[in-house]
């Protein structure tokens, strides 16, 4: 195994690819559960600053400068894809996800039971996470897991492959990183978080991310330890759940940290191949001690075929 990285998203297997699935074809309409735009949020587009240079970021993930990118209107839905929808794509179309063929993925270690954290292997370095076999997307924690009171959950341990495949087969597609931010600001300018710039206004948690001290305790002050509902805490502006917080969302680009510098301003679609795919948002495994991700600027990214316990995604479509 490559070890995760010391953010919250953990790397691939470095075993050899499973040969490529077929990507299922498109259904008529949007997968089972979200009839046409009934769970989706059309946005307007136009301009908007993206980025940021408050400097409470990370250098080396490229969020700055703020430049002002103009988008197309587009649809988006309103929460990440759920385990409830997950089931109804995998039941239509037979889609193994890579976890699944790998036959392990990464579960972070306060989260397994006893019996699994005395006889998994902790990445070196990074002990929190752990290298679990038979841990999947229908088996978050592994063995003895399952989605028992988490269909309403966002679906992990997907790979980018696997999220393009349900994308594609629900007539959608994976959000570029600039789409991804207009929605998450929720039409609020250069605020950090999709509500405003203070995490926890009058006290009100407002997004699940790590309480308490980071990897030993979460307190779960926010409601939650590991993931929420994908309807959890109020939506921003735009209608929109959980874009701060809870898993981290793939998206379309591939990542690179100085592309934006001179790339396009209107509908960017990020770099050339890279080797690694942007993901947005953070997750319930952040804390600003060691990862402060969970701002609506912030960036991530990760190989496409990565798979962990806390990524997951939403999907877009174009306004017709």
């Amino acid at each position: 195994m490559k070890p995760p990285s010391s953010c919250c998203a953990a790397t691939p297997p470095l075993l050899p690819l499973p040969a490529p699935a077929p990507v299922p074809p498109p259904t008529a309409a949007a997968a089972p559960g979200r009839p046409g735009h009934a769970e989706m949020v059309r946005l307007d587009g136009g301009p908007f600053l993206m980025g940021t240079d408050a400097g409470d970021g990370y250098p080396a993930d490229g969020e700055g400068p703020v430049r002002e990118v103009r988008l197309a209107p587009f649809w988006i839905d309103r929460t990440t894809v759920t385990n409830g929808e997950f089931t109804a794509f995998v039941e239509a179309t037979g889609w193994v996800t890579l976890a699944e063929r790998f036959g392990t993925s990464f579960v972070f270690a306060g989260l397994l039971p006893e019996r699994l954290r005395a006889t998994t292997r902790p990445v070196p370095g990074i002990p929190w996470w752990r290298d679990v076999p038979g841990a999947n997307w229908r088996r978050p924690e592994g063995p003895g897991s399952d989605l028992t009171d988490r269909t309403d959950h966002p679906v992990t341990h997907v790979s980018w492959r696997d999220a393009r495949a349900y994308a594609k087969w629900a007539g959608k597609r994976l959000p570029t990183e600039a789409e991804w931010e207009y929605a998450a600001r929720g039409g609020l300018v250069q605020a950090r978080y999709p509500w405003g710039d203070e995490r926890e206004p009058g006290g009100v948690h407002r997004m699940n991310v790590w309480q308490g001290e980071f990897p030993d305790h979460d307190t779960g002050a926010d409601g939650h330890v590991g993931t929420a509902p994908a309807d959890a805490y109020e939506p921003n502006g735009y209608g929109l759940h959980n874009t701060c917080g809870n898993v981290w969302e793939w998206c379309a680009d591939w990542f690179d940290p100085t592309w934006h510098l001179t790339g396009p301003r209107t509908d960017p679609t990020g770099p050339e191949r890279t080797g690694r795919k942007a993901m947005r948002g953070g997750s319930y495994l952040c804390h600003d001690s060691y990862c402060f991700r969970y701002r609506v600027a912030a960036r991530s990214a990760n190989t496409p075929e990565s798979s962990s316990g806390n990524i997951g995604f939403r999907c877009v479509r174009p306004v017709d």
